[in-house]
C-alpha cells in the first residue's frame, strides 16, 4: 500500500454543534491526529454555536493542523460539510462524526482506495461503543444504522457500493465538482426530527454525473461511535426509523424509486426475514433476546414504512424540500487555528 495519500493528502471533516460533546470533540480530532497516514488538515466545522466556536478556537490557537470554521449555510449537517469542503485543501475529503474515534489505519486504508483513478468514494465500517457497555439484548444487529453504525447485511471487505455512511466516508475532490456538494433539507439540522439520507441521495446523483464512478465501502477503514444511553432506548429506535422513513422519501422523489430503494429491497426481502427466523430460533432455544429482537424488526420495518408513506405522500403534494449547492457557493467564517 502506498505510503502517500495520492492527489494532494487527506483534509478531514468533523461537524460539531453543541456543548455537550466536548470530550468527544477533542477524541475524534486526537484520533486523526494519530492516524498512520497523516491528514492534510483537520477542519472543525461548527454549526451555529457562538460559544462553541470560541471555545474551540481557543483550544487549537497554537495549531497548525486543525482549523476551527462556522458554517457558512443554513443550519445542518449537510451544509455544515458542504463548508468544509469548500475550504479544504486535500485532493481527498474524509468525514468523521464529532462522537466518533478513528482507528489508526482510517486514513491509510481510505487513501489506498483512491489509487484506482475511477473511485470516486470510500467509506468504512462503524462499530457501536454503546454508553451501558453492551449491546441491549432486544436490539437487532440488522438495526444497527439507527444509531450510525455498520449494521448486519452489508456486505463484507472491500466491495463496491451503492452509497457510503456518512459518519465515515470520504469523496475525491472531483467527486463534489461533477455532482455539487450534500442537499440541503434532507438531514439533520441539530434541532428537529433525526434526518438521515443525505449521503445516499448524494452518492446516486454523483453516480448519474458520473456513470464510470465507483463507490467504496472497505471495512478495515473503522470507527467507534459512541452510543449515548437516550438512543438504546426503543422510543429512540422507532424515532430513528419513523425518521429514515422521511428521509427515504425524500431520496426517492430527488433521484427516483429505483435507485433510491434499490439497496433497501434486498435488505427488506432478505436481511430482515433472516434476522426475524434467527430472533425467533433464540426464542424457542430459550437464548435471551430472541423474541425482543424479532420485534424489534417486525417494528421497525413497520415504523419506517409509515414515515416513507408519509414522507411520499407530503413530497407529492409539495415537491421536494431540499436543495444542491455548488460548493463554490458554501462559504465559511473561520474562527480560530492556522489559516
Amino acid at each position: 500500500m502506498s505510503a502517500h495519500a495520492p492527489h494532494g493528502g487527506v483534509s478531514v471533516v468533523i461537524c460539531v454543534y453543541t456543548e455537550d460533546r466536548w470530550e468527544d470533540i477533542l477524541a475524534a480530532v486526537s484520533s486523526v491526529r494519530a492516524q498512520s497516514l497523516p491528514a492534510l488538515e483537520t477542519l472543525l466545522v461548527v454549526d451555529h454555536n457562538p460559544a462553541l466556536m470560541e471555545r474551540l478556537g481557543k483550544e487549537y490557537k497554537e495549531s497548525d493542523d486543525v482549523r476551527v470554521l462556522a458554517n457558512g449555510g443554513p443550519r445542518g449537517l449537510s451544509a455544515g460539510r458542504n463548508t468544509g469542503i469548500a475550504v479544504s485543501r486535500g485532493g481527498i475529503i474524509a468525514f468523521l462524526d464529532d462522537d466518533a474515534v478513528a482507528e489508526r489505519d482510517w486514513l491509510r486504508h481510505f487513501a489506498a482506495g483512491y489509487e484506482d483513478p475511477l473511485v470516486m468514494a470510500v467509506g468504512g465500517r462503524t462499530k457501536p461503543v454503546w454508553a451501558s457497555g453492551r449491546r441491549p439484548v432486544w436490539f437487532p444487529e440488522e438495526f444497527d444504522w439507527v444509531v450510525g453504525c455498520t449494521y448486519k447485511g452489508l456486505p463484507r471487505g472491500k466491495v463496491r457500493v451503492r452509497n457510503v455512511l456518512g459518519g465515515n466516508a470520504s469523496f475525491r475532490r472531483s467527486a463534489f465538482d461533477a455532482a455539487g456538494g450534500f442537499a440541503t433539507g434532507i438531514g439533520r439540522d441539530g434541532d428537529k426530527r433525526p434526518l438521515g439520507c443525505e449521503e445516499t441521495e448524494l452518492c446516486i446523483r454523483l453516480t448519474r454525473a458520473r456513470p464510470d464512478a465507483v463507490l467504496l465501502i472497505d471495512d478495515r477503514a473503522v470507527i467507534h461511535h459512541r452510543v449515548p444511553a437516550g438512543r438504546e432506548r426503543f422510543a429512540y429506535f422507532r424515532t430513528r426509523a419513523y425518521a429514515e422513513g422521511l428521509s427515504k422519501a425524500l431520496v426517492a422523489q430527488s433521484v427516483g424509486a429505483d435507485k433510491g430503494l434499490e439497496s433497501e429491497r434486498r435488505y427488506v426481502t432478505r436481511v430482515l426475514p433472516a434476522g426475524v427466523a434467527r430472533g425467533v430460533r433464540d426464542f424457542v432455544l430459550a437464548r435471551p433476546g430472541g423474541a425482543g429482537r424479532a420485534g424489534a424488526i417486525v417494528a421497525g420495518v413497520l415504523t419506517t414504512a409509515g414515515g416513507y408513506a408519509l414522507g411520499s405522500f407530503r413530497a407529492r403534494r409539495t415537491g421536494a424540500t431540499f436543495s444542491v449547492v455548488e460548493i463554490g457557493d458554501a462559504g465559511a467564517a473561520e474562527g480560530g487555528g492556522a489559516s
